[in-house]
């Protein structure tokens, strides 16, 4: 993909330093992983290069090495069974797709189940802005659950556990979800527009103090690998920013999925003698403070765009909703195109503003009840806008995978079927005159 160009870039640059100083298997696992990003001739002979240095680097070691080999490969097998015990009791896995370098980086072995690839297949299905499809949620769920589904998934498709072929790509999809829907006003944005809000709002992020930008090009979007050790109490490169422990002393904690398992590592670095105590405390005291900067000035604004509303007598307006409750028990209809929405009776008719209108009889226009009718119909139209966007493409996508590449063998009634399906959010809008035939 062109946007993984700038990453591929950078791996290959590593994959060259890496073959300079002689670490050939490092090199080659970077320079795979720039060809898996995004391909490029320089990547692919540079690959070539570091294949056949290795070749003769192994032609060379296995002539020295004598009758010893044999025994060598039984140590090695032996070990290798130390290492991982529980080998024989392991489940099955799909190794027929895990030869080669399917799906993996520096040509080294990624093994899979079953289970593992159907969670892949599942996710590539949605298309990228169907967040709550990538994450299998509903559209009124709470955070809590987006968490609980994030984590399920991430943890089964981190790339160092999760070897089936589009496994990165589907890791890079739910944490993308995960951040618009984990962060409310992108996830108001997303709920009426149905596209992503990052795009919408120019690449501004909404995101608070303390954290980094990606180091994928990205401005202001974390990346999945950043997010997945902040999210189980990694202290990567975006925590040591906003949330990481004092350069003196304090412990800095990383996360790895490796063959080992989970792993955790604690750093410490201790300075002696009194004139590196005060260093520290003076060190102390100014990260302490630049910490706290984001959170003194988030303040500051807060109490400086809320003085105008000191001064200010207007009355904010009455909420409302699309469905009748306990709470809002009163049904209206809005005088342009006539939705019908519900009020809380006696908060609407002590509004000081809105009562006026209506005892004024005939509605005037540019009046706080026009206004307001105006605000319920905008929302009430872009919700269903979205809503018809979305069925819009799921049924063309249904159509598209009935029809196949080349039409041999479609059930053309059937295709025709799909086509004729009416979307109750699309016909409301044609009723409303909002959106023509």
């Amino acid at each position: 993909m062109e946007g993984n160009k700038d990453e591929a870039i950078k791996c290959l640059s590593i994959a060259q330093k890496y073959k300079d100083a002689g670490n050939l298997p490092s090199a080659r696992k970077f320079c795979q992983k720039s060809i898996n990003l995004f391909s490029t001739p320089e990547a692919a002979k540079l690959l070539e290069s570091i294949v056949a240095a290795e070749a003769s680097g192994s032609s060379s070691s296995s002539a020295g090495a004598g009758p010893s080999t044999s025994n060598g490969n039984a140590q090695a097998s032996s070990s290798s069974t130390e290492t991982h015990p529980s080998a024989s009791g392991a489940k099955h896995r799909n190794t027929g797709s895990a030869n080669g370098t399917a799906g993996g980086m520096g040509g080294e072995k990624r093994e899979f189940t079953a289970e593992q690839l159907k969670v892949v297949k599942r996710v590539k299905a949605c298309k990228v802005t169907e967040y709550y499809e990538i994450l299998s949620v509903k559209k009124d769920c709470e955070e809590a659950e987006i968490k609980k589904a994030y984590r399920k998934l991430a943890l089964a498709l981190h790339p160092d556990k999760n070897g089936a072929p589009g496994a990165d790509e589907a890791f890079k999809m739910v944490s993308k979800a995960f951040q618009v829907l984990s962060d409310s006003q992108k996830r108001a944005i997303y709920d009426q527009s149905g596209s992503d809000p990052e795009s919408r709002s120019g690449g501004m992020s909404s995101r608070g103090p303390g954290f980094s930008a990606s180091p994928f090009g990205g401005e202001g979007e974390m990346s999945p690998e950043d997010l997945f050790n902040m999210f189980f109490g990694g202290g990567g490169m975006a925590m040591n920013g906003g949330f990481g422990g004092s350069p003196f002393g304090g412990p800095v904690f990383t996360a790895s999925f490796g063959q080992g398992g989970f792993r955790t590592t604690r750093m410490r670095t201790n300075m002696g003698g009194a004139q590196a105590q005060q260093q520290g405390e003076g060190a102390q005291g100014r990260s302490l403070f630049m910490q706290l900067l984001p959170l003194i000035l988030l303040i500051a604004f807060s109490f400086l765009s809320a003085i105008p509303d000191m001064f200010s007598t207007s009355i904010p307006d009455p909420r409302y909703s699309f469905s009748s409750s306990t709470r809002f028990n009163t049904e209206r209809q809005t005088s342009g195109l006539g939705i019908k929405y519900h009020v809380n009776e006696h908060e609407f008719k002590n509004h000081r503003q809105i009562a006026a209108d209506i005892a004024g009889g005939a509605q005037r226009r540019g009046s706080t009840l026009s206004r307001f009718e105006g605000q319920v119909e905008h929302v009430y139209t872009n919700t269903l806008y979205g809503e018809c966007q979305r069925a819009v493409d799921r049924r063309q996508r249904r159509r598209d995978a009935e029809v196949g590449i080349f039409g041999v063998g479609t059930d053309w009634e059937k295709v025709k079927a799909i086509e004729a399906e009416k979307i109750e959010s699309c016909e409301e809008l044609k009723r409303l005159g909002v959106l023509k035939s």
